[in-house]
């Protein structure tokens, strides 16, 4: 069994991305700008907003962080996401999820410019991303993409059962992994609350991607010898052995899946990683201009 390390890759992608902002100040060119709308106190959206405040600083990026109380109106966040799409100096932003019960999350998303938005939830972008055109991915698929390519995993021919339907992460991976492409080529399989049997499904997987927010749901007698197993959730189970009173766990039990799987991903230090690192690689290629043309930012598409 290989241990997927996310924080090792992750940290391997930074560096290879600061020396990609090292060449452009060197040749003059403009530095990559990621912002960031954050909306409340939520503590995991901190903590999550922190994390790619402070990725940007070490790869050289400039960053923005716009902090709202939980009162923000709709109507004043639609007008702080104008502005970002207006901004020539803003190569992409998030507003982070989740939004306050007053705000329309689906209108929210849908005011981003396609061409400025880096986490790859815009239609246009999943749309275009379905039709293998380029596109900005989501950051979690993104970051699976990279540990099967960089870790030399083959994905050809391969069955790869998604355990989840989120339009976040189950969804968009089963897309990606069946199409023609150096990772992809599989038969995949999506499965979800509703299907039957479910460990049958899985125990015929080569590779497993968990993704359905069910702590410890993937067990031993689910999973056949050899398989590859993506574990993309983090959940809080109670523990009052620890420090605070919880620990993570994933979506994978992993001590009774481990000792048959061929590559794994811990939970914390797997996944979680990638996620942030992708989102960094989805603002370096708009800087770039490389899904969309530059001269035409603020344009629809």
């Amino acid at each position: 069994m290989q241990l997927i390390d996310g924080n090792k890759l992750a940290q391997e992608i930074k560096d290879e991305i600061a020396g990609e902002v090292r060449k452009i100040q060197a040749e003059g060119g403009k530095i990559p700008h990621l912002a960031a709308v954050l909306v409340g106190e939520d503590p995991a959206s901190q903590s999550y907003v922190r994390s790619k405040v402070r990725s940007c600083e070490q790869v050289g990026f400039k960053s923005t962080l716009i902090r709202r109380g939980t009162e923000l109106t709709e109507a004043e966040l639609l007008d702080i996401v104008q502005g970002l799409n207006e901004d020539p100096d803003i190569d992409g932003f998030i507003v982070q999820l989740p939004l306050p019960a007053q705000i329309d999350e689906l209108k929210v998303t849908l005011a981003i410019d396609p061409r400025k938005d880096v986490d790859g939830f815009h239609p246009v972008n999943f749309g275009r991303m379905a039709q293998g055109l380029p596109a900005y991915l989501p950051a979690t698929p993104y970051g699976i993409l990279q540990m099967l390519e960089r870790y030399g995993i083959e994905t050809s021919g391969k069955h790869c059962v998604v355990v989840g339907r989120s339009n976040i992460v189950g969804t968009p991976i089963s897309i990606l992994l069946s199409r023609k492409a150096k990772v992809g080529n599989c038969t995949v399989t999506l499965t979800h609350s509703r299907t039957r049997d479910l460990p049958a499904e899985t125990r015929r997987a080569d590779i497993i991607i968990a993704a359905i927010g069910i702590p410890n749901f993937v067990r031993g007698d689910m999973v056949k010898e050899g398989v590859v197993v993506i574990d993309v959730g983090i959940n809080r189970v109670d523990d009052p052995t620890a420090k605070r009173g919880y620990r993570l766990v994933g979506d994978v039990h992993f001590d009774e899946v481990a000792p048959k799987a061929s590559f794994i991903t811990p939970v914390p230090g797997g996944v979680g990683p990638m996620t942030v690192t992708s989102l960094l690689m989805n603002t370096l290629r708009a800087a770039r201009g490389e899904v969309y043309p530059p001269a035409a930012k603020s344009k629809t598409p």
